[in-house]
């Protein structure tokens, strides 16, 4: 990796380079299991439930022609299906298949080891104290649960 001289950051600064070890660890994350980012993000997504194709592209902040595109790449490799919408027979949702779930569990596990190296020079007080913060951003702002907790 790269050095870069250190200096004073302003949030902004701070949050956006954060934004870009977080994505190249999830990208790495992928590229470990043969899948893109946002194949990643979406079996992840998935592990809660199936979601309609509305709810994926609102929750993915995809284009739902876009997400179309990612849906039909991932049923191609047997990670997802697709299956009639029980309270809406016009609607389709997509749900994880077997080797889906399988994959989501292998991806998130190394997605979080990545990311979880990420702050390596914080003591354990450093650690809760950023946590604690970046809870609160997401939180306030809303944030979709593209990524959560194992059993939430």
């Amino acid at each position: 990796m790269a050095k870069f001289e250190a200096g004073p950051m302003n949030l902004v600064t701070a949050l956006v380079r954060t934004s870009f070890l977080v994505d190249a660890a999830y990208t790495q994350a992928g590229r470990e299991h043969g899948l893109t980012p946002q194949q990643g993000q979406l079996l992840c997504v998935l592990t809660a439930r199936p979601y309609g194709m509305g709810e994926l592209s609102a929750v993915l902040g995809l284009a739902k022609s876009s997400l179309t595109g990612l849906v039909d790449r991932t049923e191609r490799h047997g990670l997802v299906r697709r299956e009639d919408d029980p309270r809406d027979s016009r609607a389709v949702r997509v749900a994880l298949t077997e080797l889906g779930g399988e994959m989501a569990e292998r991806f998130y596990a190394a997605a979080c080891r990545r990311v979880d190296e990420l702050p390596f020079g914080l003591d354990a007080e450093q650690r809760g104290t950023l946590t604690a913060l970046l809870e609160r951003v997401v939180l306030d702002n809303e944030a979709p649960e593209v990524f959560t907790e194992p059993g939430a």
